[in-house]
């Protein structure tokens, strides 16, 4: 038995793993996959069944792993953010929840039929959207800053805030030994009260500890987990589901103090939530009962009508009437509110404890979670791209390139980018050195990109390459390292560090297929060496190019036809084809050269 629970746990990280995965190969939402991979794993094989395997852990893993969850949605939610859309956030909230708490609990009660209590407890929890699903989802298309802000806001806050509508409704109707449980509403507001303010608290603690040195490095990432699960339960204890708000308000706090160690904590959350999502998801949908989905079959088909077309467009445009967000970005936001592992995991804990108590009609609250994760995910996942390009406000793959340190060289790199039509931008916290780009007429920054308050200023999805081109080995290798678990070490490059004894070892990619650090590229510019442009074609094709190129020659990057641009690093080599430009620094010609090249020709 033990040997069959390790493999079973082992099969759902595998299969975890892979559904995220291909959800990051398709641009798709990871969650689609992972309810493919746990009804397969369950209803289908029937080889995962965790009422059978797990038993009464079942319950306290799930709530558990969304507390974690919860808490790294937290920690993204930081107020500079709300700079352009702190009023749309605002109205969403304290607008859109009493009218998506109405709106969705008319959808279930016209569409799928349930009791009146049922239905406001459904809707209340209806109010939360994925932040698991809109995460992946606005990676994959681009939408303006504000509009992206805004949903993602709304998603991490709503979350406890549809928990607790749920708890309130919960508690008028649940019943113990036949008689109505004590409390009612002022005693969920008072526990809610008293979450939130221990999340306050602890997460004031941590921000004031870490920073001091009363906690080592290497147990700063354990003991905040353990911290967080400790105020999950003690919350959890004095109100069920109050500890949402205790680790949403600590996660909030730690996103907006500074601890000097969030970065790496960010990183350790942002792992281990990608492996909770995964667990419980498939967990969550291996539970599905096949025979109390057909009694559905008839009516979800109106309910999912009512809450996708009625209910969310409706609460969202009456909510943002008169705000400073464009009419599109409104429609879009309108459309956008998918249903994730949230929202079923929170319905599965209510519809746990009504089922014991006998509740009609329970049993039918995680399937109608499911129809309305599996609805919102695969109609918003599928079409918001689409209506984003519609309704003009898509912004495409980012394609801009930027330079981290100007110096002559930099900027000469940059004009020759700039040249070949790309988009370019850089960054120095010099005054001095922001001489060079003002010169060459390109557009830049005074600041230091490792500065929060700065950094927050760029969407750093518009860029396709980052380049750290300061004359500082460890300044570059500094930037690799902050911005490469963002945007991916892939797509942030430096110079290669100076390869005497002592240097800075890279932390990524360099430029140029062979080490060439800065005080080279310096002395050749010094040297009077120039980018220059050559466009293949069918004539004069890759090998051409390459058997003329002078040996000494640096190719940089290859400009497609289409406007895109690939650069030559010690990671990648691009191909180019015809109608490509390659863009080198060489060192300029001399008299003999040039005369020998017009022979040749001749």
């Amino acid at each position: 038995m033990h040997e069959s629970l390790m493999i079973e746990i082992a099969l759902i990280g595998v299969l975890g793993a892979a559904a995220q995965w291909i959800a990051w190969r398709t641009g798709r939402p990871a969650i689609i996959f992972l309810l493919a991979a746990g009804i397969m794993a369950g209803p289908v094989t029937g080889y995962v069944n965790p009422a059978r395997d797990f038993g009464e852990l079942q319950q306290p893993i799930i709530k558990l792993a969304v507390a974690v969850i919860l808490f790294e949605g937290g920690l993204q939610l930081n107020f500079r953010d709300l700079r352009e859309a702190g009023s749309a956030v605002k109205r969403l909230i304290f607008l859109g929840v009493p009218l998506g708490w109405l709106g969705s609990t008319l959808a279930v009660r016209i569409g799928a039929g349930l009791s009146w209590e049922l239905s406001a407890l459904f809707g209340g929890i209806l109010v939360v959207t994925g932040p698991t699903v809109i995460g992946p989802m606005l990676r994959a298309i681009k939408v303006p800053r504000r509009v992206a802000d805004t949903l993602k806001w709304e998603a991490i806050i709503n979350d406890p805030i549809g928990a607790l509508l749920a708890i309130a409704v919960f508690a008028q109707m649940t019943f113990a030994n036949g008689e109505a449980a004590p409390g009612g509403i002022p005693t969920v507001l008072g526990a809610t009260a008293g979450a939130a303010a221990l999340g306050y608290g602890l997460g004031r603690l941590v921000a004031w500890s870490f920073p001091r040195g009363h906690v080592p490095e290497y147990l700063k990432a354990p003991l905040l987990l353990v911290l967080v699960i400790a105020a999950f339960v003690l919350a959890d204890t004095v109100q069920h589901e109050s500890g949402l708000v205790t680790v949403t308000v600590m996660g909030v706090v730690l996103a907006n103090r500074r601890t000097f160690s969030s970065g790496a904590l960010r990183r350790f959350k942002e792992d281990l939530t990608v492996l909770l999502v995964s667990g419980v998801f498939i967990l969550l949908s291996a539970t599905l009962d096949w025979s109390v989905v057909e009694r559905l079959q008839a009516r979800f088909g109106l309910f999912l009508f009512l809450l996708m077309f009625v209910a969310r467009p409706v609460t969202v445009l009456i909510s943002l009437l008169g705000s400073s967000l464009p009419w599109r970005e409104r429609l879009f936001i309108a459309w956008v509110a998918p249903r994730g592992i949230v929202a079923v995991a929170i319905t599965g804990l209510f519809a746990l404890r009504l089922t014991e108590n006998n509740v009609a009609g329970a049993e039918l609250l995680v399937p109608l979670a499911f129809v309305s994760a599996i609805g919102t995910i695969v109609a918003h996942g599928f079409t918001a791209a689409p209506w984003a390009r519609f309704l003009g406000i898509e912004r495409g793959k980012g394609n801009a390139l930027m330079f981290i340190g100007i110096n002559a060289w930099s900027a000469a790199a940059a004009a020759a980018m700039k040249e070949a039509g790309l988009e370019v931008a850089m960054i120095d916290n010099s005054r001095f050195s922001l001489r060079h780009a003002t010169r060459a007429e390109l557009t830049a920054y005074r600041g230091d990109v490792l500065s929060d308050s700065f950094s927050h200023q760029f969407d750093w999805a518009d860029y396709r390459h980052v380049l750290a081109t300061s004359d500082s080995d460890a300044y570059n290798a500094l930037v690799c390292s902050e911005l490469g678990p963002e945007l991916g070490y892939d797509a942030v490059l430096q110079v290669a560090p100076d390869r005497r004894e002592g240097m800075t070892v890279p932390r990524g990619g360099t430029l140029f297929r062979g080490p060439v650090d800065i005080y080279e590229l310096q002395t050749h510019m010094a040297e009077d060496w120039v980018f220059s442009r050559t466009r293949i074609t069918g004539q004069f094709d890759l090998g051409d190019f390459e058997a003329n190129l002078d040996a000494r020659a640096l190719p940089f990057a290859v400009v497609r036809e289409d406007g895109t641009y690939e650069l030559y690093s010690s990671v990648r080599t691009p191909s180019a084809r015809e109608g490509d430009q390659i863009i080198y620094f060489s060192p300029p010609e001399t008299a003999e050269e040039r005369r020998a090249k017009h022979e040749s020709k001749a």
